[in-house]
């Protein structure tokens, strides 16, 4: 009987000190504070995955837009010069390889010209964007080597479609942007021996232009030439020769080219009579 007593009450000793235990362990699992700044942080790098994703995903779909939406103003040997099909293009031919000093002024029939007799020099075309008016005779040689210029009135460009048309230069190849304080409209595009204006930095056309006659072998004459820098004492990009805005002077060369030196001294090799 002792013994069964002393059973029970030590059954009743075990399962006090085992509910007991349960408490307690039920006590810290409940005091036990959630990781919060954990789930936060990675609720945050999900979130920026999803971002990142739905943007690359987006530009490649525009990118693949754009592509097709060009693809009628790439230049091919039957659509030599797709540019014809843009509204508002002017089609002209010039003879190239009309030289002139860096002393020297051209009697330019356009604002701004695009082609016609030029330096002997070209401007740096390889993406650079001038944040000061160059001198145009530069330029026309940038043009006659395949480039394309993106001219803007600098008070009538600013601000985001600024930006927008720097976006589009920046970085590529035979493609150059800077200001004409004389241009009449206010943005004017310009290769061998085609212009277009427009009136704003979002216009369509922009890239149109670009696609057909960038490069484009059928429309300019020296093609394979350089865009890159010729550098100090030729054309510096960090310290190109300005615009001149006055009117060319009685003694500047007539767009004939009469005149014209062609093979000057220190011209580029190959370049004297190209």
């Amino acid at each position: 009987m002792l013994l069964r007593r002393l059973g029970i009450r030590w059954r009743c000793v075990v399962g006090r000190g085992a509910r007991g235990r349960q408490r307690r362990s039920a006590s810290v699992v409940a005091s036990r504070p959630k990781p919060w700044g954990t789930i936060a942080a990675v609720g945050v790098v999900v979130l920026l995955a999803a971002v990142v994703f739905g943007y690359v995903y987006v530009r490649a779909a525009e990118n693949r837009e754009l592509a097709a939406a060009l693809e009628p103003f790439t230049p091919t040997e039957a659509n030599p010069d797709p540019s014809t099909g843009i509204p508002g293009v002017v089609v002209r031919e010039f003879e190239g390889a009309n030289h002139v000093g860096a002393w020297q002024r051209v009697a330019y029939d356009a604002t701004p010209p695009f082609g016609g007799p030029h330096d002997q020099s070209w401007a740096a075309c390889d993406g650079v964007v001038y944040d000061e008016a160059i001198r145009v005779e530069n330029v026309v040689h940038s043009l006659e080597h395949g480039a394309v210029w993106i001219a803007y009135h600098p008070d009538e460009v600013t601000g985001a479609d600024l930006d927008a048309l720097r976006d589009r230069v920046r970085g590529e190849n035979y493609l150059l942007m800077s200001p004409v304080p004389t241009l009449d409209a206010p943005i004017s595009l310009q290769s061998w021996g085609h212009q277009l204006k427009l009136d704003s930095a979002r216009d369509e056309r922009i890239d149109q232009f670009i696609a057909a006659l960038r490069t484009n072998r059928f429309t300019h004459p020296e093609v394979g030439a350089t865009c890159g820098e010729l550098g100090p004492g030729r054309f510096d990009r960090d310290n190109p020769p300005p615009f001149d805005p006055t009117p060319p002077g009685p003694d500047a060369l007539p767009m004939t080219g009469a005149g014209a030196g062609q093979d000057m001294p220190g011209a580029p090799a190959g370049e004297g009579t190209r």
